[in-house]
């Protein structure tokens, strides 16, 4: 079995060092200039690639390499990643499960703070010598006592329920399938939002426009929806038209339906708060997750059964 690698995107080069010094061959594929000389020659040896999961991987890409057998992503999601397409063909998939959900549940908290209590809005007023007096007589309301909407109850979204719990909110959840919960199932999307005075968005990144208009404005004018799942799980140009009506109240953003996102994009959007798709990336969270690929890798070409499988399928 080939030790060659493909690294799928320019973000994961620093891996490069890690994987050479464990043994294996690597491969740049955002340098190959010309892709079919590339798949006539070291295309034809490739065993795995390392990706990351959110960007699309290409079928036509993959159906040219004859060894290639395992897809491991270095993210917990794998949404461009045809997983059925990859299991017809006997590609193995394999993500680094739960890693960093709890450093995303930090983050998407701090978003929903963040936007709530204006604290980007002071800290801009403040250096521009905005500050007055009566800034202190414009109060903001409360987390205590308000519903926190889980939209979608994994790993993110339960570490979520219990930090948004521990500020005294109320907390809902929905997904498509039910499971075992402490905290109530709303019987719909629609319905929770409507209930949700903040709409955590968690689901998985393949729920491509579940947050659709309606439900962006079933949150409501007093309302704030966070995403700390993907892009494209929100209608980005339908929340930005809501923000801008005041149909939605307020909206915390790590990812986005293009990245980056075009900064033109947000000028003038009130009552936001954005990061660059940050929330999972930390000191701790970052050495595990390529720790796991590095295991996964190990086991694959020593024909083992892999760590974390996509969907526990080997």
């Amino acid at each position: 079995m080939t030790n060659e690698l493909l690294l799928t995107h320019e973000m994961l080069a620093p891996m490069e060092a890690v994987l050479t010094g464990t043994g294996y061959r690597v491969h740049r594929l955002w340098e190959q200039a010309d892709r079919l000389a590339f798949l006539a020659g070291p295309g034809q040896t490739i065993g795995a690639m390392v990706h990351a999961g959110e960007f699309k991987l290409d079928i036509s890409l993959m159906s040219e390499m004859p060894r290639l057998g395992l897809i491991a992503c270095v993210s917990v999601g794998y949404d461009g990643v045809d997983v059925d397409w990859c299991r017809s063909r006997g590609i193995a998939v394999t993500h680094s499960t739960g890693l960093n959900a709890e450093d995303v549940a930090d983050h998407a908290v701090g978003l929903l703070i963040s936007a709530w209590r204006g604290l980007v809005e002071g800290d801009r007023r403040l250096r521009a010598g905005q500050w007055t007096h009566s800034d202190r007589m414009r109060p903001r309301p409360s987390l205590r006592g308000k519903t926190a909407g889980i939209v979608g109850l994994g790993h993110i979204g339960e570490a979520t329920a219990r930090r948004l719990e521990a500020f005294g909110m109320q907390i809902a959840w929905w997904g498509p399938r039910p499971k075992d919960s402490r905290w109530r199932r709303a019987e719909s999307l629609i319905d929770l939002a409507r209930e949700s005075d903040a709409l955590m968005v968690c689901a998985r990144g393949d729920a491509a426009g579940l947050i659709s208009a309606e439900v962006i404005a079933a949150v409501g004018p007093k309302g704030c929806i966070v995403n700390i799942a993907r892009g494209q799980v929100v209608d980005e140009d339908g929340l930005i038209s809501a923000l801008r009506d005041g149909s939605l109240g307020m909206a915390g953003l790590d990812v986005f339906a293009q990245e980056p996102t075009p900064p033109a994009r947000w000028e003038g959007v009130p009552n936001t708060v954005l990061t660059p798709h940050t929330a999972g990336g930390t000191l701790e969270s970052i050495p595990q997750m390529i720790a796991m690929t590095l295991e996964n890798l190990r086991l694959y070409f020593a024909g083992e059964p892999l760590a974390t499988p996509v969907g526990g399928i080997q």
